[in-house]
């Protein structure tokens, strides 16, 4: 077992959770105007029912210096916290080789996440540079949860073994390009029947799911496709959903308890079909 994939599985067993929280800071929506002070809030009162925080660096931009402040701030704060949960940096980065590999090392040398979404429109070599560091991890999109996705994903392409749908054919790509075992699949949760083909077509990938909660992925549905038959495999990922529970001086405690629920409903799926925590 590689690296990476050791990693994920003391992150899962560590925690017995397979939630992952995305810190997305919206000053509309947030009760604090310090992103930081936010951040750290939930994380002090989720850091043990999680397996991933999983920060979306598109929200830290929009906020300049400050916000990118705030995340150097939050993930420091995490790292002396615990070392069990997985830091992902949600940046969906890909370019031609050469700036996808300053982009590899600013994510996991200068920002030190532990993985990271890449885009891999640009083929091989555009990924290549994040594959090189083989004890981090490489979610590639590739069914993503958004309306649009059949814009493109559901296209029809020409492969070696016949027809297939765009998304499809990417897939098959990273699995054979998984030389180093690092490599996972970002799966839309709001495609169960989608999810659950590529489960079954890839049982060793893992898969991370965003799509949980505000934009209505069922997670039942989710946990019933999506994870291996060990009962392992995902990073389910719900963000607005858990962060912004409550827009009170509670929204702390309110995001802790939407965890719980989460990791609840996961936890009696799996044991409904035996694959609980042991």
């Amino acid at each position: 077992m590689s690296l990476f994939y050791e990693r994920l599985d003391r992150a899962w067993n560590t925690s017995r959770s397979l939630v992952s929280i995305g810190l997305d800071p919206d000053p509309s929506r947030m009760p604090l105007s310090d992103v930081y002070e936010f951040n750290r809030r939930i994380v002090d009162e989720t850091f043990d029912v999680v397996c991933a925080y999983k920060p979306n660096l598109a929200f830290y931009e929009a906020l300049g210096i400050p916000g990118l402040k705030g995340l150097d701030k939050t993930l420091e704060y995490i790292r002396g916290k615990t070392s069990d949960v997985l830091l992902i940096g949600d940046g969906k980065r890909g370019d031609i080789g050469n700036s996808s590999a300053s982009y590899a090392r600013a994510l996991f040398d200068m920002w030190g996440f532990d993985a990271v979404t890449v885009n891999a429109y640009g083929g091989q070599d555009s990924i290549e540079p994040f594959l090189q560091y083989h004890d981090k991890g490489v979610y590639v999109w590739c069914r993503s949860s958004n309306p649009g996705a059949k814009d493109f994903q559901d296209a029809v392409v020409d492969d070696d073994k016949g027809m297939v749908r765009l998304y499809e054919l990417i897939a098959r790509k990273l699995d054979q390009w998984n030389t180093n075992q690092n490599l996972g699949l970002v799966v839309g949760a709001t495609y169960p029947q989608d999810l659950g083909c590529l489960r079954e077509e890839y049982p060793g990938m893992p898969f991370l799911i965003p799509g949980v909660g505000a934009q209505e992925g069922d997670l039942k549905s989710v946990v019933r496709s999506g994870v291996n038959k060990f009962g392992r495999g995902a990073i389910i990922n719900s963000s607005r959903s858990v962060i912004y529970a409550s827009s009170g001086k509670d929204f702390a405690q309110a995001a802790r308890r939407q965890a719980l629920a989460m990791n609840r409903e996961i936890t009696n799926e799996l044991e409904s079909k035996g694959k609980g925590w042991p």
